[in-house]
């Protein structure tokens, strides 16, 4: 499939990376030293000029174009570029990045008659939802939802305490009878130790019953969402549920976050700007919004922040978000949450300064894949995972055992490429975690998790109907 991608920034050099692996991919930007660096890396094609402009467009091959992905910083190049890709070139899918909210409040303008984008995706309310997933399950680093939220992806770090650390996985049954989940892939530090200033080396490691985790492990496992928190209690002693929040930026995701949780919890927002802060104040109703420094220790005193349950650092400064988060973090709150866009700085104070690093680039990528995924399969959801290197795709099966290569089968007959698991399997409304003898029907929708995003295209042969297939 041939892919426009505009855009060589964060979020569009982690696309054009993501998907140069299976489709053509042409990306377009205004920095010749970015496009530079991305051509060394990927075999792609690039195009310097102004992503909007028809002249690059045209150069850019938008006419052949099965797909143009606008991902530029500004929403008006992202939608005029749509626009003159459908009135000029017909490109026949178009996806904008849109992060204003006097645009995504108004879904009406974005049909063929006024604004052509077939889908819009806006990184702040992905990452709003994220963050209230996290503060909603203490102790998770990644909560995924499948089926429309019917079976969840869960990301945890195992820990001393939890009953099934230190024991085989067989043993899961015998300690929750009545819950069925299933551990999808874990993740674990290497033996071989990093060599300088290199970070340290994991090993991922498929799960078989034999399998024992470890103190650390970071475990990824699917359940229904009724069966979440018992299988938390298995890896980790689990924490109460957040009562007390106090979020550092007013910001677009700050104030809705807030608006989200005001009702249900005590929120506090510490914003700098004055006017900002009134702003926002005005239509938060239980929320107290205090103007201020988040890295000022006597606020944060005065504040109470040793009893405070999550501190969410969301301002559009990731240094400062870091310096927040640690002083946060050493003054005694619980769960510190901060949200850092360059990967490198993520995994630099994970773990170190703060509980979890928020990526709005492996968000807003999850998003991207499940629109580029579906032009070729049918699928509910797609989530990249740790930082793009593998991803949980959700694959609806179709056709008969004599036109699919998965219906009618068992989860064991499926010939899964390497690194390929199936997790849980959705029936209508029921979940069925997937075990060896669990056919799939037509209609499935079957959860997948792959650690080797090479095998992609393999799985999605695996899932396409053939009339020839016997």
């Amino acid at each position: 499939m041939k892919i426009l991608i505009l855009g060589a920034g964060t979020v569009g050099s982690t696309a054009a990376e993501s998907l140069s692996v299976e489709n053509e991919i042409t990306v377009v930007d205004l920095n010749g030293r970015h496009l530079r660096e991305l051509a060394d890396r990927l075999d792609i094609r690039t195009v310097e000029g102004h992503a909007s402009h028809p002249r690059i467009l045209e150069q850019a091959g938008a006419a052949d174009a099965d797909m143009l992905v606008a991902l530029t910083d500004s929403d008006e190049t992202n939608m005029i570029a749509c626009q003159i890709a459908h009135s000029l070139y017909r490109t026949p899918v178009r996806i904008a990045r849109i992060r204003s909210g006097e645009y995504t409040s108004r879904p009406d303008l974005f049909c063929t008659k006024t604004i052509p984008v077939d889908t819009i995706i806006s990184p702040e309310q992905l990452v709003t939802e994220h963050i209230e997933q996290l503060i909603h399950y203490p102790g998770a680093h990644q909560v995924l939802d499948f089926a429309d939220g019917r079976v969840r992806l869960v990301g945890v770090k195992a820990k001393i305490g939890g009953p099934l650390i230190g024991q085989e996985l067989r043993q899961l049954r015998r300690h929750i009878p009545h819950t069925d989940a299933r551990v999808a892939a874990i993740y674990r530090r290497s033996s071989i130790p990093p060599v300088g200033n290199e970070e340290p080396l994991y090993e991922t490691i498929l799960p078989e019953g034999d399998t024992v985790i470890r103190p650390d492990d970071l475990v990824f496992f699917l359940a229904a969402r009724k069966d979440i928190r018992v299988m938390m209690s298995e890896l980790l002693k689990l924490e109460h549920p957040a009562r007390s929040i106090i979020i550092a930026g007013g910001g677009h995701i700050g104030f809705e976050l807030a608006r989200r949780l005001e009702n249900t919890n005590r929120v506090k927002v510490i914003e700098r700007n004055h006017d900002r802060a009134r702003y926002i104040a005005e239509r938060l109703r239980q929320a107290v919004v205090l103007t201020g420094d988040a890295v000022d220790e006597d606020l944060l005193l005065e504040e109470n922040i040793d009893k405070v349950d999550v501190f969410c650092a969301l301002t559009s400064a990731e240094e400062a978000n870091i310096l927040s988060s640690f002083l946060a973090k050493r003054m005694g709150a619980s769960r510190v949450i901060a949200l850092i866009n360059r990967p490198s700085y993520a995994k630099l104070v994970e773990n170190q300064y703060v509980d979890i690093a928020v990526s709005p680039q492996e968000i807003t990528l999850s998003a991207l894949l499940g629109k580029v995924r579906g032009m070729r399969l049918d699928v509910g959801q797609v989530h990249a995972l740790r930082s793009g290197a593998a991803e949980a795709i959700e694959a609806v099966a179709h056709g008969d055992p004599q036109t699919s290569r998965v219906v009618g089968k068992a989860v064991e007959e499926v010939p899964l490429p390497p690194g390929t698991t199936i997790g849980a399997i959705v029936r209508e409304d029921a979940v069925l975690m997937a075990h060896h003898d669990t056919r799939i029907e037509s209609e499935d929708h079957v959860i997948l998790f792959l650690t080797d995003r090479s095998q992609i295209p393999a799985v999605e042969k695996l899932f396409q109907v053939s009339v020839t297939y016997t």
